[in-house]
């Protein structure tokens, strides 16, 4: 009903959807493209890109996959633009509790194998590094992650199965 209102001429609740989109929309960016000041340019993009493709809502999958959708294919734009691999960023640790409960000595292993797993995540390549990343830190189903890089779902299980296979070698190493 939001999106309908939208396209039938109700702009002022694109807000709405603003509101409940620009930090997961921001975080995706993040992880995928690098740097903050990256991550709030491409939102802004993103944001635009998917007010003028309301009206070529199909209400086929939920509006959340809609804007993933969108915003994979901006970041992935952007990065051949740039011609530069994307970067997935560390965590803080402050979103992690438990971390505050163990020793300093365990917290630095803790960092040290955080710092390991990114560093290998980042040499995936896009396509197995965007699927992962939409399945473990968005919490996608295959099927939506099918949906919003536009793939199979076969394809979107061999991404991440071979995606987990190169980072056990990567890490076992």
């Amino acid at each position: 009903m939001l999106v309908q209102a939208i396209v039938n001429g109700d702009t002022k609740r694109f807000a709405e959807i603003v509101q409940k989109y620009t930090v997961p929309i921001s975080a995706l960016v993040y992880k995928l493209s690098g740097t903050k000041l990256d991550a709030d340019d491409v939102t802004q993009d993103v944001l635009v890109a998917l007010y003028q493709s309301l009206p070529r809502f199909r209400f086929g999958s939920k509006l959340s996959t809609y804007v993933y959708r969108i915003t994979v294919n901006t970041v992935a734009r952007g990065l051949k633009e740039q011609g530069r691999l994307a970067r997935i960023n560390d965590y803080t640790e402050s979103t992690n509790p438990q971390l505050h409960q163990h020793s300093v000595e365990e917290t630095m292993m803790h960092n040290d194998r955080q710092k390991e797993l990114l560093a290998a995540i980042e040499q995936l390549k896009f396509d197995q590094r965007t699927a992962l990343t939409l399945f473990y830190f968005n919490e996608l189903s295959y099927k939506e992650i099918a949906t919003v890089m536009n793939i199979s779902l076969s394809k979107t299980e061999s991404l991440i199965y071979r995606a987990k296979q190169t980072l056990k070698n990567k890490l076992d190493k």
